[in-house]
């Protein structure tokens, strides 16, 4: 296969692909702390956000069109002395895990972060996902914090590690 594309997801093109993607993980995974597969019409709503946001959905495509692993942030705290810090996540289509994709999709997320100039990533990872923290710690996240027992999935407490990314922009940050 030759190297995947980065593209710009849109709801028409991406939004089943999208919603496969997060059904698996909430099926057979604490990456999301959701109970059940979430239906189409979530998707709507879920982009809308992301574009009333202004947030970025970078995917990566195979040469077939098919979305291989997607990643995007969203707002971490509502006030506004949180607006240069988002939550991010990074997902890969379980065909695919293994191959460096969750690697290029972060990448381009934080080539995107110090595009437009955000000064902090967070992540929320499950503190058991012991493939994602180490993405996050290769690509020079730190750990910030657990917080325990903060959810209750599969019939057992969940604890949820925070890890950040602290980049060199915005280069003149300010008030208001």
């Amino acid at each position: 296969m030759t190297a995947p594309h980065l593209v710009s997801c849109t709801f028409e093109r991406h939004a089943d692909a999208i919603l496969e993607i997060f059904n698996e993980a909430i099926v057979n995974s604490t990456a999301l702390y959701d109970y059940r597969p979430r239906p189409r019409e979530n998707m709507v709503a879920w982009f809308e956000t992301k574009r009333q946001g202004g947030f970025p959905v970078l995917g990566l495509e195979d040469d077939a069109g098919r979305l291989l692993a997607f990643a995007s942030w969203g707002t971490f705290r509502a006030w506004p002395a949180y607006k240069y810090s988002v939550e991010h996540s990074v997902y890969v289509h379980a065909e695919h895990r293994g191959r460096g994709l969750g690697a290029l999709a972060l990448r381009a997320l934080i080539d995107e972060a110090r595009r437009r100039e955000v000064h902090a990533l967070v992540g929320g990872i499950d503190a058991t996902n012991a493939g994602s923290i180490a993405l996050h710690e290769r690509l020079g996240f730190r750990h910030a914090g657990t917080l325990p027992q903060v959810g209750f999935k599969f019939g057992r407490w969940l604890d949820l590690a925070f890890y950040v990314l602290l980049l060199e922009t915005p280069a003149a940050p300010v008030d208001g």
